[in-house]
């Protein structure tokens, strides 16, 4: 074991960690994040209008009219999913352009601008405008839109030839507009030139083309039994390493959750049976209990079978309370489980095991698919019954959690055993 990981410390992990900084994956990242806020409060206005409780909407059908009080969570999600596409077009551009310490807002700007350029709003077969390419439906191509035109902005910034420059005195707000003048008129036409010749050839409506023939396989790829294992064993692997396996692959993942929970919340208002398994509430409410890895089992394990060993005991205490909330690194750094044999196995084994678990439950239809995008930091168990709307989702977790308490269990005996006899045999040197 001890040679397996200085191989992969010698040659994987200066990779990995490559990939984790890679600037284009680090501000898909960031975007996402600043619109994590207005997803978790989305959700929870789908759940509002949607609470899965015998009579609930009769109840306030009765009391505030037909339909009428929905307004209100209609409202918030056409202010936080329905325009999703658009946010994340500004904020991926604008981090990435800052990590070029280039003009970071009029990058933003721009991506917003072409996005629209190449169709966000097409009109339908009927000459009417359709703003489903806002949302979750465009928001693949959004993505590569912030990333091209941000790459093609900056760039075109650093020419000296094509910054207009202002006397001094002028404010430096005027300056920034027009140093971005000529960059940002060029940027948008070459996108407008590209979607025209799209338009020649009869494709009239770029995003919702796109979104059938790239999005929409790919979502489908994603959801399968498989992948959810390898984003299970990736993440959870790296972390091993010291690597946060969760940012890493958080880019890829984010991609994938919007629009499997907007198609998974259409589905249920209209009855339908919901189309996606994994997503992001997938992962943290049924496998990531505690944090990668389901760290939360291990420390219930060591309370159980390590109370003789003094330093494991007090890193665990000291770890509860984080661990409830989904944070783990006092226990992957304090315990440690980075680069520590005994906890390899169990490890990387336990979030396999609940990803199989979780799945095929859900594909049996014993629980519902998760519709709620809840904060990372929901307590286990909790989490599984808001993501679901259901008692099942929580029944789930609850299983799982005792599922990765008896994985770490051994294990952590056979670590407890080792420690002592280390300790013993150190006294007696």
């Amino acid at each position: 074991m001890n040679g397996f990981i200085a191989f992969m410390e010698k040659h994987f992990i200066p990779y990995a960690a490559k990939i984790g900084g890679q600037r284009h994956l680090v501000a898909v990242r960031d975007g996402f994040i600043a619109t994590m806020p207005l997803m978790i409060l989305g959700s929870f206005a789908v759940l509002i209008n949607n609470l899965p409780i015998p009579g609930y909407l009769d109840f306030m059908n009765n009391i505030f009219g037909e339909g009428k009080w929905q307004n209100f969570g209609g409202n918030i999600w056409n202010g936080t999913f329905a325009i999703l596409a658009l946010l994340i077009a500004f904020t991926v551009a604008y981090n990435l352009a800052k990590s070029y310490d280039k003009d970071a807002l009029s990058s933003g700007v721009i991506s917003v601008a072409t996005f629209f350029t190449i169709g966000a709003i097409a009109p339908d077969d009927k000459g009417i405008p359709g703003v489903g390419g806002l949302g979750s439906i465009g928001l693949f191509l959004a993505l590569i839109v912030a990333i091209l035109s941000t790459e093609i902005f900056t760039r075109l910034s650093g020419n000296p030839k094509l910054i207009i420059k202002m006397p001094d005195g002028v404010p430096p707000a005027v300056s920034r507009s027009f140093a971005a003048l000529f960059p940002s008129m060029i940027t948008v036409s070459i996108f407008a030139l590209i979607t025209a010749l799209f338009q020649a050839f009869g494709i009239t409506n770029l995003v919702n083309e796109f979104y059938k023939l790239i999005q929409e396989p790919f979502m489908g790829l994603a959801n399968s039994w498989g992948v959810a294992l390898l984003l299970a064993f990736i993440s959870a692997f790296l972390w091993f390493f010291g690597l946060h396996g969760a940012n890493i692959i958080d880019p890829f993942m984010q991609t994938i959750n919007a629009p499997a929970i907007t198609a998974n919340q259409e589905a249920l208002k209209a009855g339908k049976e919901l189309p996606y398994i994994v997503n992001k509430p997938f992962f943290d409410s049924f496998v990531n209990m505690g944090g990668t890895g389901a760290t939360i089992g291990l420390i219930i394990a060591i309370f159980i079978v390590a109370r003789k060993h003094k330093a494991y005991m007090t890193v665990s205490k000291l770890s509860a309370a984080p661990g409830v909330f989904n944070i783990n690194e006092p226990m992957m750094f304090g315990l440690p489980i980075v680069l520590n044999p005994i906890m390899f196995i169990p490890y990387i084994l336990t979030p396999m095991v609940l990803v199989t678990i979780a799945y095929f439950a859900t594909k049996l239809g014993l629980v519902p698919a998760a519709t709620i995008i809840t904060p990372w930091t929901m307590p286990p168990v909790i989490g599984g019954a808001l993501a679901t709307q259901s008692i099942a989702g929580g029944i789930l977790a609850a299983v799982n959690l005792i599922i990765a308490v008896l994985i770490y269990l051994p294990f952590a005996k056979m670590a407890q055993i080792q420690e002592l006899r280390r300790e013993k045999g150190e006294a007696e040197a």
